[in-house]
């Protein structure tokens, strides 16, 4: 049964470019909690990998969550890694990167498949050292305490080599020393969180290492122009207080760095159109003939460049994609997002004239202070813009994230949540599509965004009854796990502040 399940490894490995092979005394298995098509998209993925393979003394093969985990189960398989197909517990540290809370069931997996206790207290010197890092660690990185040796906080392209250093030290030795460094929480010995560490500019941008036809985002080179935000979004953990806000790169050097066969490549950051000279570097990718793609589309520099419109319909876009997040403009004035409908209405407008075949709004229900007044303006909002180009919705629940200043805001009752999208269904229906992500799974997003230690340990034992939303909702109840309403990280410390600015849902 092995040959079978490793044959779609094999075959992927052979359609990549890009891979790295060394032999080195210090070997990581670099793990992401999804499948491959999802983790080889991730920017700071790739790069933690590039990086390692930049050490002295250290490499790191790949490991994913399998597409057919109950396969993997079945036949006894222990969990392996791409590049030489041999189990991630003869490594000597598995390293995950968790991008969202979600993603802690695939790390119980992964250990569960590797044949390597998930709680850190039943593991010994026998075992691989377990760390984890990633986005996650931006906002809310607790509820993975009781699984992780090590928690890498932050930006980790220098924390990386610090690592790998630290893995040539006996086990008692590693905890002692990286304990005592930024950017690195070791739940035995730290005593409070430490903050969150930027890398130094020298490493900017990152990019992508490896170029594959099996991920969502086929064969695309990602670079970031930036890293940060110069924005102050009230429920985004990347605004401008975090980390130093918004840094860019030259357009010279991201352009040194794009590869020449290239043919797709991926601007990638948290506010990628606030770069200062962003149309001058994508007009010079859209000469060269590469198809364009950029993650973070502000409805404000839209207007404000059209040409930028123009060059990504060139380049071969053919939905433009921007977020409304806030229904109405009340809304938007709370969050500090401040896009407006004329804005939206405009770049509607230039999706037309480019010709794109969909405009795409990105939309966040259950705000604080939502009512159905603010649905009713989005709605009407909508038909006009219909009327300009075919429009369609990404609509999520709200899940208020630590670090952010809508820490502790509530989380709309799931059945609240299930009428807006309705009532906005009905309201939008021959005008715009609704796409919805499920209520239940953002409400289990939020115990974990919201939670401490305790949840995690009730993530656990959900995983362990299955991991049905029944089960999560009974192990969050069982282990009496709440939100924090309002306890939130700064500066690496818990503080609690009042509730008394949240309007009652």
């Amino acid at each position: 049964m092995r040959w079978p399940l490793l044959e779609p490894v094999r075959t992927r490995l052979a359609d990549e470019q890009g891979a790295l092979r060394k032999q080195a005394a210090t070997r990581i298995a670099l793990c992401y909690p999804s499948p491959y098509h999802v983790g080889m998209s991730s920017l700071g993925f790739q790069t933690i990998y590039r990086e390692i393979h930049a050490h002295d003394d250290a490499a790191a093969e790949r490991a994913f969550l399998p597409d057919d985990l109950q396969a993997w189960r079945e036949a006894r398989v222990p969990l392996c890694t791409y590049e030489s197909q041999q189990p991630v517990a003869g490594f000597s540290c598995l390293a995950f990167s968790v991008s969202y809370e979600l993603e802690i069931a695939g790390l119980f997996d992964m250990l569960d498949l590797a044949g390597i206790p998930i709680l850190r207290k039943e593991r010994d010197e026998r075992h691989p050292l377990i760390v984890c890092g990633g986005p996650l660690t931006f906002s809310n990185p607790v509820p993975l305490a009781p699984f992780a040796d090590v928690i890498v906080l932050g930006e980790a392209d220098e924390l990386i080599h610090t690592l790998c250093d630290a893995l040539t030290l006996p086990r008692h030795e590693l905890r002692t020393q990286l304990s005592r460094r930024p950017g690195f929480y070791v739940p035995e010995l730290s005593g409070s969180w430490p903050g969150v560490v930027k890398a130094e500019d020298d490493r900017l941008p990152a990019r992508s290492q490896i170029l594959t036809p099996h991920t969502e985002l086929r064969s695309m080179f990602l670079i970031e122009p930036e890293r940060g935000c110069s924005r102050g979004c009230t429920y985004c953990v990347m605004r401008r207080t975090t980390n130093g806000g918004m840094r860019t790169v030259d357009p010279e050097r991201v352009l040194d760095l794009v590869p020449e066969g290239a043919r797709r490549v991926g601007l990638v950051g948290a506010a990628v159109t606030d770069h200062p000279r962003v149309v001058e570097l994508v007009r010079k990718l859209v000469d060269d003939g590469r198809e364009v793609g950029i993650s973070s589309l502000r409805a404000d520099r839209l207007c404000a460049r059209p040409e930028l419109v123009a060059l990504l319909a060139q380049s071969g876009a053919r939905t433009l994609t921007t977020a409304a997040d806030g229904a109405s403009e009340r809304l938007r004035k709370a969050l500090d997002r401040r896009t407006t409908a004329d804005q939206l209405l405009h770049v509607a407008g230039l999706a037309r004239q480019g010709g794109f075949q969909r405009l795409k709004l990105y939309l966040m229900v259950g705000l604080p202070g939502e009512e159905d007044r603010d649905l009713e303006e989005l709605a009407e909002l909508a038909a006009e813009i219909s009327r300009l180009v075919p429009l369609s919705f990404g609509c999520a629940p709200f899940v208020a994230k630590r670090n952010t200043p809508m820490d502790g805001a509530p989380f709309v009752p799931i059945d609240e949540v299930e009428r807006r999208v309705a009532y906005l269904r009905a309201r939008l229906r021959g005008r715009a599509e609704v796409r919805p992500t499920s209520p239940r799974w953002a409400w289990v997003e939020y115990m974990l965004a919201q939670g401490a230690e305790d949840a995690g340990l009730a993530a656990l034992e959900a995983w362990r009854a299955g991991g049905t939303f029944a089960a999560w909702k009974r192990a969050f109840r069982d282990r009496g796990v709440r939100p924090s309403r309002g306890r939130r990280v700064q500066d690496g410390r818990l503080r609690l502040p009042s509730l008394a600015a949240w309007p009652t849902i």
